[in-house]
């Protein structure tokens, strides 16, 4: 195991907690926050009355519901939040494709909040459709902005001899994402980085499901910035394509508000690569995420968010 996989205590007691869970048969698929706060929202759902309740779908529950040894691992990992007649979870556990993911507790309301859901499972799905197309012989590669690590983790257990490095600002987001490469028994260094910015070298593989959207508050797990939430992304395209190896390539997993039909992040990306020597190719893969968003003043004159998948190819010299 790397020395950057050797955990803290509470660490590992984070660790022992996922693998008893999976133990006990457990799963879960988060959904999207609208969705979550509906179900929650029913009157039978205002106690958890299981593990999926408990870890999941972020309900109250009293102390008498989990096995001592459950709770005891909570508490050695500072997980759980306790008062005098209830009690709540700090985290969630999701499952994808067989594997447990750490990440924050509903509703990610702080700034430093971990984000999953149905985007990171669209994430997850096209690297591995990529590289199972493109079977590509990695060396080096790096999920930027990497949250939870799932990008991360999809390219160890697809390519297990490479160079994975999981880079993220956010240390709570490292922390999940160095528990969840253990839980999942990859290797994968996880390395404080503002985008590229904490690291040198050029890479065979680079993927990024950034923030995309407008938010009031710039959280940072949400906020995208630029004119309707596409800096970012073309901050991180910009950066990536400048340290991709001969051959190499960048994904890129983002959403775009389309105006007046006109697709302004597609177009934007056009104006970068313009000229350039990249090969590169653009796919709409969802054509409405995050409906409730155009409710709120950043996106008035939006028609739709839709979910892109942007590829970006140096070519051999």
């Amino acid at each position: 195991m790397k020395e950057n996989l050797i955990l803290s205590a509470e660490d590992q007691a984070l660790v022992a907690l996922v693998n008893l869970l999976c133990a006990e048969g457990y799963r879960f698929t988060t959904v999207t926050p609208l969705t979550q706060a509906r179900v929650n929202k029913r009157k039978e759902n205002e106690w958890a009355k299981d593990l999926v309740g408990v870890f999941g779908w972020s309900r109250q529950f009293e102390r008498t519901l989990l096995p001592n040894q459950l709770f005891s691992l909570m508490s050695a990992a500072d997980v759980v939040e306790t008062g005098t007649e209830s009690c709540r979870a700090r985290i969630r556990v999701s499952v994808l494709d067989g594997q447990p993911f750490v990440h924050s507790a509903y509703p990610t309301l702080d700034a430093n909040s971990v984000f999953f859901g149905p985007d990171t499972i669209r994430f997850v799905k096209t690297i591995n459709r990529f590289l199972k197309t493109e079977q590509k012989f990695l060396v080096r590669a790096a999920d930027v902005g990497c949250g939870a690590g799932p990008g991360a983790i999809a390219i160890a257990t697809s390519a297990p001899f490479a160079e994975v490095s999981m880079l993220d600002i956010n240390p709570l987001a490292l922390r999940y994402a160095r528990v969840n490469a253990v839980v999942n028994r990859v290797d994968a260094l996880a390395v404080q980085s503002d985008l590229l910015n904490g690291v040198s070298g050029s890479f065979d593989f680079i993927v990024s499901n950034p923030p995309y959207l407008m938010d009031r508050q710039r959280r940072s797990y949400r906020h995208g910035g630029g004119r309707l939430g596409e800096g970012l992304s073309l901050e991180i395209l910009r950066q990536s394509i400048s340290r991709l190896s001969p051959g190499g390539t960048f994904l890129l997993y983002t959403g775009s508000a389309i105006v007046g039909g006109m697709d302004g992040f597609l177009r934007e990306v056009r104006d970068l690569l313009a000229g350039s020597r990249f090969e590169w190719s653009y796919e709409e893969i969802d054509p409405d995420v995050f409906g409730e968003e155009l409710e709120t003043p950043a996106y008035a004159t939006a028609d739709r968010i839709a979910a892109v998948v942007l590829t970006v190819t140096e070519p051999r010299r």
